[in-house]
């Protein structure tokens, strides 16, 4: 039996949580103390199921329609149905009740089904087995039984359950290998530590017997920051594994639960996106509030004209419908307010409630022709692009800046040593990347001339540093998750695995350089250097790298006793450390390499004394035992160690191009698109990126706004010669209103840093009268620069760049692309995010709105699939304005023909299905499967992505065209047919048309205009096309000879009987519907003509040219000459 004392858990809250003061304490395996020790409190806790679903089976219900009926649209037809219900109407409930019922059941339907799919991704969760340790054997049990204080077995590639601390490992040294790219996107390899007292304990008996107790605080959410002692023993994160972690390279560990279920970090970390709105959204609801203000003004006009017109004590009422007593008592306002409720029912179908449940099942079902895209499915990974959320298609036709980061997303994050400089000399091996032993790298090839005996010392101390400065892990078996690797020559080998792909790539080079990193066993690093000699040296002390000091450093002891510190680190926090060595020639290589776009590092080292070191020992020992700022501490006791070194020399990786991306990225230019590169590295090399990548061109004029120039002279004054320097050739005018591609503009590409961004974006002090303009001045520059590189960024600027520019005047649609969890923040607050499947985790694939697998997909994704979601979507919502507006206008112009007595023109049917039936399958179809023009011309000409820009196609003046066009249709529906028959007998008996059939007439006019109109919009026919189009006009067509050929027993009138055959008998019936069809359809197809003729947009030019190159096809070889001709000229 251990008695183990307890662990104070003193996790630091996040920023805007409450702190918490109240603490839990668990006990180890459950074992209470003895009665009467201590005074011992129960505690509960949640078990370890988690809940990502919305509803329950028995608050779905309520809870949907409470979240549908919040939608303005939804609670208007509401009330309108209640209106119905409740006072004498026009028409029956059900001509809103139905509409209502069905857009609600769809959407319930919907929204039921992808919680349902949120449950059984729950379940799998819950119900996964996990292995516990109960007295003295080990159980299996389900992950939800899980409890506080389990003591929990996990294998080799399994998933952390919950929250735990590390009691045990089957490793000597108490260490464990995780992966944490579910939580963070990191996919390499971190060590974890068990606790000190506990690391023997590494059998099932062993750690039964642990009695012990852990005190620590309520759970927070932050993953990071945390501070705990054990028995007066610091602990870190080091020691705490996190739910959604995954055990690698080895074989078990004991650990204990302390938060399980909903208080995991994982889960406290879900939070819900923000709800992104599109741009054509915002436009519905805009055009969704005229609407609602002409329904009103329409209501107010009837009801004024109604009492108008009964003034008159002959046209009060008529005889055959005299009021009752009460209704002449009542209140004249109280009469007016009822009519007025009756007319806004009788108009309430001017707003197309359908639109909305058929906006969402086209985005819902379009979604599919993304994940549908061979094009966008990648091979290497065996996945193609997932959509996340169909709520922003067509907000990929619309963007206008993308945001890019560059590692993993315009580079591939696969990298290759490509040369080492010690003293100068320069040293490149042949190729190696990832394990994998480049053809023909059988000799070492060497530039320069070969170092002096002192060069020779320092050459063999830079490889030694490199094989011991790292935190690269040796892996011996043959497969790591699957993926062969380290084969050579038919054997298997060792291969290396790090938290860094550039550690592995120098310890690989080294190895090609004849230093080759064996193990670290028993806290020793083995080195097999040229002579097949191993070289053992003491592990005393890490100070691991962090993004702040940009280094890493390890002191260790060789055979002989010497005491070196290594240490690694980027040139800007190197170069001002070192007292000694050859600088000038280190710096001048470094800079070179980071010209061609390669990542540098810098190589120094000190010998230690038996005095420094225990000095370095006692700094260190005091910063990691402080309770309160350690990690203050520790970086200011880095600090003091960190110093007066000997420059050894530099390493130079390479992180190659993605295929295509340079080509993607001068598309995206060409589509009018401002491509911004958001990244952490270094300015030499992320320019060197962007040059090879088009972002920069040779002859762009690039402007720094960096640390350097700001030294030089004050911010305010670099602001304001950039601003002169971009506004000089055109005054105010900015790049957006021309080409970027122009040759009558300077091309100007802008550098900026992270410190020096942090300057723009501080907010101005009080007193001072320039500093709050930095921000509108920047985004000037900005706004004139074609490409901007953001570097040495912090995740959090990343966002706030985009935040930025999302709230500039002119508030343009913005991209975020990015591969790692650093890119989320950048992703989330994008009107559109996108993440790259790539080898950084999928925390950004999982948090973006659609994933990809590679950059070159971006181009695909926008030009093609972007411009064909908003093409459709615009037409969906104006076409469903349009002929709502077709639709009730004539109902209102009926009123003044009928004593504005709101006596309906259309049968009930026709209100219920017009929208449900007779017209929406079309618009449907069209929206899903529209091609304006083929997809190849989309990609080859990036220039027509310029054509639909800024919202285009629902601008206000091609609203009002759609409105006015309503208009005048329903004008020549109901007077054509009301001029064309009055007086008029159309039956061979001499039988008149009552009002019914003066309706359906009417109405049959307007089903086939509308839908006319759809075929004269539709460029990509199919039979699917033929079939839904044609069919829904054969469909109305059947319905009403069924509607009017019977007598329907649960109706209780029968005006509709035999109406719509009495129509069709009639010659003149079928002369007028032919006419007023093409009468209204006239002045679009006009307008279409002169427009093309006239005013030809990009998109235009090319759909007549397509035709004429059919046309040139098709003809003779006498008439091709003159096609090519009219071709050419076109």
């Amino acid at each position: 039996m251990r008695d183990c004392e307890c662990v104070r858990d003193c996790m630091c809250s996040c920023a805007g949580e409450e702190n918490w003061v109240d603490s839990r304490t668990v006990y180890i395996g459950h074992k209470v103390p003895p009665p009467g020790t201590e005074a011992y409190i129960p505690q509960r806790y949640p078990d370890n199921r988690i809940v990502s679903s919305k509803y329950t089976f028995w608050n779905f219900i309520p809870k949907n329609l409470f979240e549908q009926f919040r939608r303005i649209a939804n609670f208007y037809f509401l009330i309108i149905f209640l209106v119905q219900l409740i006072i004498d109407t026009p028409t029956s409930p059900i001509t809103s009740g139905l509409p209502l019922f069905f857009v609600i059941t769809v959407t319930a339907i919907k929204q039921g089904y992808e919680d349902w799919l949120r449950h059984k991704a729950d379940n799998a969760i819950n119900q996964c087995p996990v292995h516990v340790v109960q007295h003295g054997k080990v159980v299996r049990k389900q992950s939800r039984k899980l409890q506080v204080g389990d003591v929990v077995l996990v294998k080799e590639d399994e998933t952390f359950p919950c929250d735990l601390i590390l009691l045990s490992t089957s490793r000597d040294d108490g260490t464990c290998f995780v992966t944490t790219a579910s939580l963070d996107g990191e996919s390499s390899h971190k060590t974890y530590y068990a606790v000190q007292d506990t690391k023997a304990f590494n059998t099932e008996e062993e750690v039964d017997t642990i009695q012990a107790t852990i005190e620590c605080e309520q759970p927070q959410p932050d993953l990071y920051k945390r501070s705990s002692t054990f028995s007066d023993v610091p602990l870190g994160s080091e020691n705490l594994l996190l739910r959604g972690a995954t055990l690698k390279n080895t074989e078990y560990i004991y650990a204990v639960a302390i938060y399980t279920g909903m208080e995991t970090k994982m889960a406290l970390n879900y939070q819900s996106k923000s709800q992104k709105r599109s741009a054509v959204e915002k436009s519905m609801n805009a055009y969704l509030i005229v609407y609602l203000c002409i329904l009103i003004s329409k209501a107010l006009i009837n009801t004024v004209f109604k009492y108008v017109w009964q003034a008159d004590p002959n046209r009060d009422e008529p005889w055959y419908n005299q009021k009752t007593e009460t209704e002449r008592q009542r209140h004249i306002l109280i009469r007016a307010f009822t009519d007025f409720l009756a007319f806004m029912v009788l108009f309430n179908y001017i707003i197309p409630v359908s639109m909305y449940v058929t906006v969402e099942m086209q985005k819902f079902l379009g979604s599919y022709f993304i994940s549908w895209d061979d094009e966008m499915f990648d091979e290497e990974l065996g996945e193609g692009a997932l959509v996340n959320t169909s709520d922003l298609n067509e907000e990929l036709g619309q963007v206008e800046y993308v945001f890019t980061d560059k590692t993993g997303t315009l580079t591939e994050n696969n990298m290759e040593f490509i040369e080492c400089c010690v003293d100068g000399h320069v040293y490149v091996p042949h190729a190696i990347c990832n394990g994998q032993i480049m053809s023909g790298a059988s000799s070492i090839d060497m530039i320069d001339s070969s170092p002096s005996a002192e060069g020779k010392e320092h050459e063999e101390l830079f490889f030694r540093a490199l094989c011991l400065c790292h935190t690269v892990q040796v892996k011996e078996e043959e497969t790591v998750d699957g993926i062969k690797r380290g084969i050579h020559q038919g054997k298997a080998t060792s291969f290396y695995i790090s938290s860094s792909p550039d550690e592995v790539a120098l310890v690989e080079g080294m190895k090609r350089l004849g230093f080759t990193y064996l193990r670290l066993k028993d806290n020793h690093m083995e080195i097999l250097n040229r002579e097949d000699e191993i070289e053992r040296f003491e592990l005393l002390e890490v100070l691991n790298f962090d993004s702040v000091r940009r280094r890493m450093s390890v002191i260790v002891r060789s055979n002989s006793g010497e005491l070196y510190l290594f240490c690694k680190g980027a040139d800007s926090s190197i170069f001002p450390r070192v007292i000694s060595g050859k600088v000038d020639q280190v710096r001048a290589r470094v800079e070179h390499n980071a010209v061609e776009g390669l990542r540098t590092l810098c190589v120094a080292y000190k010998r230690l004394s038996r005095e420094e070191y225990e000095q370095v020992c006692h700094l260190l020992s005091s910063a990691k035992l402080a309770l309160q700022d350690r990690d203050k501490k520790l970086a200011e006791a880095y600090d003091v160690i960190e110093r007066d070194f000997i420059l050894l020399g530099a390493t130079a990786v390479e992180d190659r191009l993605q295929d295509k991306a340079a080509d993607t990225i001068e598309s995206l230019h060409k589509a009018g698109m401002k491509v911004w590169v958001l990244t952490g590295d270094k300015m030499e090399t992320a320019a060197a990126t962007c040059y090879a990548s088009k972002l920069f061109r040779r002859n762009t004029q690039i402007l720094e706004l960096t640390t350097k120039r700001t030294e030089e002279q004050s911010l305010h004054d670099v602001l304001f010669d950039l601003s002169r320097t971009v506004l000089r050739q055109h005054g105010s005018m900015t790049r957006d209103t021309f080409s970027g591609l122009s040759s009558d503009f300077q091309d100007y590409g802008l550098i900026i840093d992270g410190a020096t961004l942090s300057a723009v974006m501080k907010p101005a002090q009080e007193g001072s009268g320039t500093g709050g303009n930095y921000k509108e001045i920047f985004l000037e520059i900005c706004r004139n620069c074609s490409a901007v590189l953001c570097c040495r960024m912090a995740p959090l600027q990343k966002a706030q760049i985009v935040k930025l520019i999302k709230a500039s005047k002119e508030h343009p649609i913005t991209l975020a692309i990015g591969d790692g969890a650093n890119d989320v923040s950048m992703i989330l607050e994008a009107h559109v995010g996108i993440g790259i499947m790539g080898k950084e985790g999928r925390q950004a694939a999982r948090n973006s709105d659609y994933a990809i697998p590679k950059f070159k997909h971006l181009k695909k994704m926008l030009l093609v699939h972007g411009h064909y979601y908003y093409i459709r979507i615009s037409e969906l919502v104006q076409y469903f304005f349009y002929k709502n507006v077709c639709f009730i206008f004539p109902q209102f112009l009926y009123q003044f023909f009928c004593g504005f007595s709101q006596q309906p023109l259309y049968d009930t049917a026709y209100l219920t299905l017009y929208n449900i039936s007779f017209t929406s399958l079309p618009i449907l179809l069209y929206s899903l499967i529209e091609q304006h023009i083929n997809m190849d011309i989309l990609k080859r000409d990036p220039s027509l992505y310029r054509d639909i820009a800024k919202n285009s196609l629902l601008q206000w003046p091609i609203f009002v065209y759609w409105t006015f066009l309503g208009v005048f249709d329903a004008v020549v529906f109901f007077f054509g047919a009301f001029f064309l028959f009055d007086n008029t007998t159309f039956t061979s008996n001499g039988q008149m048309f009552g009002n019914w059939t003066f309706g359906t007439l009417v109405f049959t006019v307007l089903v086939f205009t509308v839908t006319l109109k759809l075929a004269l919009d539709t460029h990509y026919w199919t039979w699917i096309n033929h079939f839904v189009i044609w069919g829904s006009l054969l469909f109305y067509v059947i319905f009403s000879l069924l509607w009017g050929g019977i007598i329907w027993p649960f109706l209780n009138y029968q005006r509709m009987y035999y109406v719509f055959m009495q129509m069709l008998a009639s010659g003149p019936a079928w002369l007028s519907i032919i006419l007023l069809i093409m009468v209204s359809l006239l002045p679009d197809v006009v307008k279409k003509v002169l427009c093309r003729a006239l005013w030809p947009t990009t998109t235009e030019r090319i759909q007549v040219c397509l035709l004429m190159l059919v046309q040139y096809v098709s003809e003779p070889k006498e008439c091709k000459w003159e096609f090519a001709v009219n071709i050419e000229c076109t």
